[in-house]
């Protein structure tokens, strides 16, 4: 993996969440299939989790 420059005015902000125990058992059944058969699991697309966003606001002088 390389270096990535931030460009001038942005900031990269890589802030991971952390796994529920249903994630966790999830991801050790997908690896735990996979060695045994070689095969992929056919997953359902994940619901999209609420993210902490911030909106800019226009300031009328």
């Amino acid at each position: 993996m390389g270096y990535i420059k931030e460009p001038e005015g942005i900031d990269f902000v890589v802030d991971s969440t952390p796994l529920t125990k249903e994630d966790r058992k999830k991801i050790s059944e997908v690896i735990a299939f996979y060695k045994a058969t070689g095969r992929k699991i056919l997953l359902a697309k994940p619901v999209k989790r609420h993210t902490k966003t911030t909106k800019s606001k226009k300031v009328i002088a």
